[in-house]
């Protein structure tokens, strides 16, 4: 799978030292807090599992499932619920957790739910990386790991067809595969 990427952006020591300041400024900003972390499966996975670790706070954990990629490099501007119900988040404040800020869809469709549907107190987002390019819903993220440019990256949650997760830095492909 290495010989597939172009340059790593980020290798796994830059990953886990961002996470650690994350990780503070979360705990700084939530503390004496009822706090629910919602993450966005599957990419923020690895992501969540590092950052929550590093918060010494009480806390909720729930999973979402959404899709908007449905295996192509690009979202298909259709954002698709996989489970049956939202997370128990009435009157809680929410932290979600995904993998990338990219066109702003997912989110903004995760947020929209809650919003309309679970009456949460508050709703935060946290991504380990913002595309810094123009987002066809207006999303601002409160907590960022990285802004990076309009590439496609792998690894540390993020896929290409369900390759690469596994890769522990954060790298470009080569050239993106068709079919």
């Amino acid at each position: 799978m290495d010989q597939d990427i172009e340059k790593i952006l980020f290798p796994a020591t830059d990953i886990q030292a961002r996470i650690d300041e994350l990780a503070a400024r979360i705990t700084e900003d939530y503390r004496g807090k009822e706090l629910t972390v919602v993450a966005v499966l599957t990419g923020a996975l690895m992501f969540t599992a590092d950052l929550l670790r590093r918060i010494p706070l009480p806390l909720k954990l729930d999973c979402i499932s959404v899709a908007s990629y449905h295996g192509a490099a690009e979202s298909s501007g259709e954002v698709k619920f996989e489970q049956l119900s939202l997370p128990d988040i009435a009157g809680r404040h929410v932290l979600v957790v995904d993998d990338i800020l990219d066109s702003g869809l997912t989110l903004d469709a995760i947020l929209s739910r809650f919003h309309a549907e679970c009456r949460p107190l508050s709703v935060r987002i946290c991504v380990l990386l913002s595309k810094q390019r123009p987002r066809r819903k207006e999303i601002h993220a409160n907590y960022v790991g990285f802004p990076i440019a309009d590439e496609f990256v792998v690894g540390y949650g993020l896929d290409y067809d369900e390759r690469y997760r596994n890769l522990p830095f954060i790298g470009v492909l080569k050239q993106v595969r068709q079919g």
